[in-house]
């Protein structure tokens, strides 16, 4: 059984038109793989604000491969919008992009990062070569044409793909009436597939029933993992002063890590602490972690969710791609093209891994030493990050586990 994996996929449709914030010296510093993933975050604390009671999971990565994806093939203000929203330089992201996809999905990797991008094109809707040569060789993007008159066959064949690329895991993202039989001209998709195991495990036989107390103050028993070890944790704290907890959870590999945050006051909504999180509060994170004995209690979790990314993109100034009449994708087909429905959907599992770690009998002998408990009781948010490139590949809000 594995102990944890994360899913996610986008896909944006383009659709044949019918009549045819951070300073600049920060992001200066800042890495590709951090300034897509902060695009994405924002998105997500959008979609989190509106849905501040719910289970939320996207994948930041995903939604700036999937624009990245799309940027050769517009011009003009359309253009302009999806470079400033990723923080993008103009002549475009394309060599740092095929290396942080290479770093990610690197096979040296002891976690797998499974990422893959392609094209479904309408049957003989002729796309620019040069679109089709960068995504191929920067987003490693296969095309495969597809005929939208047939919409049931069509999203049937899409839904195959992204069955095979998250191993099974998300068994269907496009449904056959999303799709135009007339108008339809592309689908594009990515797909991100994470599973990696904890490099200190939790063992089954100390998940036990515990309370949970989610936004709506109503208690209820979940099954919660538990451990004696030492993590990384930290305190943070907000503009405003509100303190909140980080704990960092390494996966077997090193470099990536699922990070929790949660506020210190009970009283506290997790809402209140959302709004200050951006790729660069994370990364100042690492400053304040410190390795400490912890008995670390957390919510065994399987979640799902599908986000529709038209309006939180909309509301961060990517308009243009939406717009039938502004919409400029000159540079991917001569026939003018907009994107009628942008969607991600992401699966995210968190439990122990089936695997007696034998080191596990250290964690007996240190329990004489009384260690502080740290509990995760209450709403909380969590993240995975690509400690080396700052990649955020799954962001999340646990309200009810």
């Amino acid at each position: 059984m594995f102990a944890h994996s994360a899913l996610c996929v986008c896909v944006l449709l383009a659709v044949c038109v019918l009549r045819g914030s951070l300073s600049e010296s920060q992001s200066q510093t800042q890495s590709y793989g951090e300034r897509g993933s902060d695009l994405g975050l924002q998105v997500f604390l959008r979609v989190a604000q509106e849905k501040a009671n719910e289970n939320v999971v996207l994948s930041p990565h995903g939604v700036a491969s999937i624009l990245g994806m799309l940027l050769p093939g517009t011009h003009g203000e359309t253009k302009r919008q999806i470079l400033s929203g990723l923080r993008y330089k103009k002549n475009g992201p394309y060599k740092m992009l095929k290396k942080l996809h290479k770093t990610l999905t690197s096979k040296s990797n002891a976690d797998i990062v499974t990422i893959a991008n392609s094209l479904f094109p309408q049957l003989g809707f002729s796309m620019k070569e040069d679109f089709l040569s960068t995504n191929r060789e920067n987003f490693m993007c296969e095309t495969y044409p597809t005929d939208y008159s047939n919409p049931q066959h069509a999203a049937h064949a899409i839904n195959e793909w992204v069955r095979n690329n998250t191993k099974g895991h998300i068994p269907s993202l496009v449904q056959a009436d999303m799709l135009d039989p007339a108008l339809t001209r592309l689908v594009a998709v990515n797909a991100i597939y994470f599973k990696g195991l904890w490099k200190s495990r939790f063992q089954p036989q100390n998940t036990k029933p515990r309370t949970f107390t989610p936004a709506d103050g109503k208690p209820y028993k979940v099954p919660t993992m538990s451990q004696l070890s030492v993590f990384n944790i930290g305190l943070a704290s907000t503009p405003e002063g509100l303190k909140y907890k980080v704990i960092e959870l390494p996966y077997n590999g090193n470099s990536m890590s699922m990070l929790i945050a949660l506020p210190s006051e009970e009283t506290t909504p997790l809402a209140n602490i959302l709004p200050h999180i951006s790729t660069a509060t994370v990364q100042s994170w690492s400053k304040l972690l410190h390795q400490r004995k912890i008995r670390l209690l957390l919510p065994k979790f399987t979640i799902e969710a599908e986000v529709d990314l038209k309006g939180p993109l909309g509301r961060m100034g990517i308009t243009h791609i939406f717009n039938e009449s502004q919409a400029d994708f000159r540079h991917m087909s001569t026939e003018p093209v907009y994107v009628s429905k942008a969607l991600q959907k992401a699966k995210i599992e968190v439990n122990e891994d089936g695997t007696k770690a034998a080191a596990a009998t250290t964690a007996i002998m240190l329990a004489r030493s009384s260690p502080p408990w740290v509990t995760v009781d209450r709403p909380f948010l969590f993240l995975i990050r690509h400690s080396p490139t700052g990649t955020i590949l799954f962001v999340g809000q646990i309200n009810k586990p």
